[in-house]
């Protein structure tokens, strides 16, 4: 059941910083998609319509993730963690979740073992 935004407990998630880091999971297969940011506004606007909204470091404003692209991110579930500073965003993927057309952003291997 979706939170009602206008009695979400904001604070309890904004102690330490205006930015709340975003862990974006796909439901069907459990795949890391994304790292984005959220402020308050993004937040609430995440519970308000039920689809992803970030806030973009880079350009300084909100973003609603697939606004342009159609690769947009329906919210399955919300959940913070054990400091209440970082959530897990678990989605159903439309598309690609990368800006690069990648289905992932994580697809650079750095260290795996055989």
């Amino acid at each position: 059941m979706r939170p009602d935004p206008k009695t979400f407990p904001y604070d309890r998630y904004f102690q330490k910083g205006e930015l709340l880091p975003a862990i974006v999971q796909e439901a069907s297969t459990g795949q890391v998609l994304m790292l984005a940011y959220m402020n308050r506004e993004s937040l609430k606007k995440t519970l308000e319509t039920g689809y992803t909204w970030f806030w973009s470091r880079s350009r300084q404003e909100l973003w609603n993730k697939g606004a342009t692209s159609g690769h947009v991110q329906k919210v399955l579930s919300i959940y913070g963690d054990c400091d209440d500073d970082t959530l897990l965003v678990t989605v159903e993927q439309t598309g690609a979740a990368c800006h690069t057309g990648s289905h992932s952003c994580f697809f650079k291997p750095i260290w795996e073992e055989p």
